[in-house]
């Protein structure tokens, strides 16, 4: 779907809807889970730790993104609207947490 809709975008000479932003991030989330769905079928500390540390980790890379985000809009960098922040931010909060924990998830 997400490779549609930037086709026809592109197609139109126009950019895709920001609506489009969480489709790949609903993808990138279905890859991850996939792959630490055998870590998390185990209720044991492993599991505990993948998941506290994967947080910890997103937490501090989300602040990055709260403050670039700040200073590209109070600068004027890009003009965009609250909808279309809230979706970038939404993509980028489910890219984040779940790529954290798969790196996590190698690490420990």
């Amino acid at each position: 779907m997400f490779g549609f809709i930037v086709f026809a975008a592109v197609m139109a000479n126009a950019f895709p809807p920001t609506s489009t932003y969480i489709m790949p991030s609903l993808g990138i989330m279905a890859f991850c889970m996939s792959y630490l769905y055998p870590q998390f079928k185990q209720k044991d500390e492993r599991m505990k730790l993948i998941r506290q540390k994967g947080l910890e980790y997103a937490y501090f890379a989300l602040l990055v993104y709260f403050m670039i985000l700040m200073i590209i809009l109070q600068f004027n960098l890009l003009t965009l609207s609250a909808l279309d922040v809230l979706y970038i931010l939404t993509a980028l909060t489910i890219c984040t947490v779940f790529i954290c924990m798969v790196i996590t998830a190698k690490k420990y």
